[in-house]
């Protein structure tokens, strides 16, 4: 189990940020060859940002690179030399359908990128929403959709509104996805990163909905995110007494449980472990 409560957009091209990035607290890192980068610099943050993935620098954690959207004229080489640098993930804007996905597999394949570079495919328009189940299932080499919500909200013409009512369909249906094909799956973006307390709630509300965790766009948003879709000591601890009621329980050969004056069964008890190796994976990784 991978933790991916923060996963971190940094501009390819920002030789500070990517520095910086080291000694930040964020699950997982995304370097970025697409919006962030400039035209003009697009094949020097290429080079620099690929130069970062293959030194190791970044320890444990995640580390992915956006590169830039299919029939752009810098996919086809992003693709090639960042299939050379193996880092953990790909990171494909704006992909349709799974034909997309076969697309890149393939363009991956051929250059020779290690098996452990998987494919993090990011859903930004209507299109890609409605066939979200077909994008999921595309390959075994795809772990993560991520939700593009900026892009999503402007094909949408949808407005920006506290508790997102707008885009909860969009979201449903993207988590119905990856959850139906067993791929994680990441939040969109909060823009407005002088604004904790509404950052914050939206953490909560993607944590409630069951999102793994969240992208963000600056290092402030970093601590909220990771407390919120980390388990917290009362969580921890309820897991570790419904696992030892049931243990005990399954060893006395009795078939009900109860703990807190609430029925365990066996649905409550993987939950129980989702919680403890999540929290034991976090613990390894910071």
């Amino acid at each position: 189990m991978r933790p991916r409560r923060s996963v971190l957009y940094l501009p390819g091209a920002n030789e500070r940020a990517l520095e910086k990035a080291k000694g930040l607290p964020a699950d997982a890192l995304v370097l970025d060859l697409e919006d962030a980068v400039a035209p003009d610099a697009k094949v020097t943050a290429r080079q620099r940002v690929c130069a970062a993935v293959s030194s190791g620098a970044y320890g444990e954690r995640e580390v992915a690179v956006r590169v830039n959207g299919i029939g752009t004229e810098w996919h086809d080489d992003d693709l090639r030399a960042v299939a050379q640098a193996g880092p953990h993930a790909v990171v494909i804007p704006k992909v349709s359908s799974a034909t997309d996905v076969h697309a890149v597999e393939d363009a991956l394949t051929a250059a020779g990128a290690p098996q452990h570079t998987a494919i993090w495919a990011m859903i930004e328009t209507p299109a890609a929403v409605l066939r979200a189940e077909e994008i999921a299932n595309a390959s075994t080499r795809l772990t993560v959709l991520v939700l593009g919500t900026n892009d999503l909200a402007k094909e949408l013409h949808a407005e920006f509104v506290p508790g997102r009512a707008p885009l909860l369909t969009s979201l449903s249906l993207c988590l119905l996805a990856a959850r139906a094909a067993g791929k994680s799956i990441l939040d969109g973006v909060y823009n407005d990163v002088r604004d904790a307390e509404g950052f914050e709630t939206e953490c909560v509300q993607a944590r409630q909905f069951g999102f793994d965790g969240k992208t963000v766009i600056h290092p402030n948003q970093l601590e909220p995110c990771n407390r919120v879709f980390a388990p917290s000591e009362a969580e921890i601890d309820h897991a570790r007494r419904v696992i030892d009621a049931f243990e005990q329980a399954m060893a006395e050969g009795r078939g009900v449980v109860t703990v807190d004056g609430r029925m365990v069964e066996n649905l409550h008890v993987e939950q129980a472990r989702r919680v403890l190796g999540l929290a034991e994976a976090i613990e390894r990784l910071h």
